[in-house]
């Protein structure tokens, strides 16, 4: 559906006569952003008062998982993308944005240990983070779980992770969180490394929806990261799997 009827307010009519249903939640989350945008000075502490109130109700729904099966599948798909595509047990591994580890809990029981390093702008998902990992038991592979402020990975060393990933972020980011992310993460990739993400494509107007879900077309996100050196690839088999999202790969160049 092109962006432009998707914010217009003949379809956001139709909409709600097909789904009255949602109505109400899109209400809520309505209020909830007028008043967040009030009580806070820049995107990040936004979205980290968000995943809050999220995490709160259901840290698995916080994550985008309505259910647990769900949550488990969503999880599964993305180890095994990953594993098809070059992850091996003996790599090192940053996911910015693990959340509750959906899928960090399956790379974590993958990698040796101390190779899993995840990050989130949410202490309080990263709070049930730490409850993934007792139910599963890994605390024997001894992976970081680290909440950040900013994408700029300025803690972490030069040249030292193979993989870099990131599911569910830049489709709730403006473009100036993924420039900054894309400004700094050359720099702690390994000659040879790379960084998958998934972001929500557009092929219409980029727009974004309350402050929560944002499109972008391709071009753009490929044009950017070449600004910054990085050489970005569309994934093209990954649109055949059950997702809604979009998947691109950042390599440094040779």
């Amino acid at each position: 559906m092109p962006a432009r009827t998707r914010t217009s307010l003949g379809y956001q009519i139709g909409y709600a006569l097909r789904h009255p249903q949602r109505v109400i939640p899109h209400l809520r989350r309505l209020t909830r952003d007028t008043w967040l945008r009030l009580r806070t000075s820049d995107h990040i502490s936004y979205y980290r008062a968000v995943m809050r109130h999220d995490t709160a109700r259901d840290p698995k729904r916080a994550v985008g998982s309505r259910t647990h099966e769900r949550w488990l599948a969503l999880g599964q798909m993305q180890f095994d993308y990953l594993v098809k595509h070059g992850l091996r047990p003996e790599h090192r591994m940053l996911e910015i944005g693990c959340g509750n580890l959906r899928a960090g809990r399956l790379f974590i029981d993958y990698l040796e240990p101390g190779n899993y390093y995840g990050i989130d702008i949410s202490p309080d998902i990263l709070f049930a983070a730490q409850d993934t990992m007792v139910e599963y038991g890994l605390a024997g592979k001894l992976p970081y779980l680290t909440p950040v402020k900013d994408l700029r990975f300025s803690f972490l060393p030069d040249r030292y992770f193979d993989v870099v990933h990131a599911h569910s972020v830049f489709s709730h980011s403006p473009i100036e969180v993924i420039e900054e992310c894309f400004a700094h993460v050359g720099r702690i990739m390994k000659p040879d490394g790379w960084f998958d993400f998934t972001f929500d494509r557009t092929e219409g107007k980029e727009h974004h929806v309350l402050r929560e879900d944002f499109y972008y077309r391709t071009e753009t996100l490929v044009d950017l990261a070449a600004r910054y050196g990085l050489h970005a690839t569309f994934m093209e088999d990954w649109e055949r799997l059950p997702h809604k999202q979009s998947k691109i790969r950042i390599t440094l160049p040779r």
